[in-house]
């Protein structure tokens, strides 16, 4: 049976700066990217209504147009497994994603995913502003990062949640624990952040990048390491990771970005987003959801302490 995928989607602040193919690839995740580039290249695949181009730089508030037959079936399987929920309404509900969960399927991994579990959950009644591929995702957190979720229900609140992060008045907190000590106890790193020159997979901290801004505040030094709270100005893809190596200061257990390894079992990066302040869709009602530490930072923790 044929299937035809005919979507808009609106490049957001945290999504500019990425190629074409590149980010199709990651939204139409059981799609091949040659196969995406091959869709752009016949027209199937417009920026603004206009000529697409594979390598073309996707910019703030461009407008991409899908309009793709396929062969086969598309469908997300919904999977009954537990939901660490720590907020829920009618049209939204705040989840702690575990370390080492995938936020949503990959060409690889179909299954196990957040989104597999939330169309469970909801028996389906997620937005699909992202598309059929990210339903109910309002941001997202790299697989080995654990935390606080936002999930939209409705179209309407995807919207309203989503003004709040490009407005910046959400407020997200995170716990990381880098290598090294500080000089003072707080600080800032300015620093902009783009695509690496020479490895496309990485951010890095380059000329031209985007800015990017991250506030810090020492909560323990132990031994050589320390424990940080961090809170993020700007919302960039892997900026607290890359920020951090920029300083010297690298996440303990982040090989992608040259942290040290510990020999203590984590899901790579020991980092958590364990704060979100934001205001419930449509009454405005400000919430403040918080959660504990999550094991990996409890391991990194104790062996530090008994190391010391």
């Amino acid at each position: 049976m044929k299937r035809s995928i005919v979507e808009k989607f609106y490049i957001d602040e945290e999504d500019s700066g990425i190629r074409a193919d590149v980010y199709l690839s990651n939204i139409f995740s059981d799609l091949s990217r040659s196969y995406i580039q091959k869709q752009i290249k016949n027209g199937s695949i417009l920026v603004n209504n206009s000529e697409l181009k594979p390598s073309q730089i996707l910019k703030n508030e461009d407008e991409i147009s899908v309009n793709i037959e396929l062969e086969s079936e598309f469908r997300i399987e919904p999977e009954n497994i537990p939901l660490d929920i720590k907020y829920e309404d009618d049209v939204m509900l705040v989840v702690n994603k575990p370390s080492g969960m995938l936020t949503h399927q990959t060409s690889v991994e179909k299954t196990g995913t957040l989104v597999n579990a939330l169309l469970y959950y909801t028996n389906g009644m997620l937005c699909d502003c992202n598309g059929l591929y990210r339903p109910g995702i309002v941001h997202r957190l790299d697989r080995n990062t654990s935390g606080l979720l936002m999930i939209a229900k409705t179209n309407d609140a995807y919207e309203h949640l989503k003004k709040q992060m490009q407005q910046r008045s959400i407020e997200k907190k995170y716990y990381a624990i880098v290598s090294g000590t500080f000089d003072e106890p707080t600080g800032t790193i300015t620093a902009d952040i783009g695509r690496h020159p020479t490895k496309p997979e990485k951010m890095a901290v380059v000329i031209n990048g985007k800015p990017s801004i991250t506030h810090y505040k020492v909560l323990e030094v132990i031994d050589n390491y320390s424990l940080l709270e961090i809170n993020l100005e700007t919302g960039r893809t892997h900026q607290i990771r890359v920020h951090m190596s920029h300083i010297g200061h690298p996440i303990v257990n982040d090989s992608f970005y040259g942290g040290k390894i510990l020999p203590v079992k984590t899901h790579e990066q020991v980092l958590q987003a364990f704060s979100l302040k934001f205001a419930t869709p449509f009454d405005n009602t400000q919430k403040h959801i918080e959660t504990g530490f999550d094991n990996d930072i409890i391991k990194t923790l104790n062996y530090l302490r008994c190391k010391k």
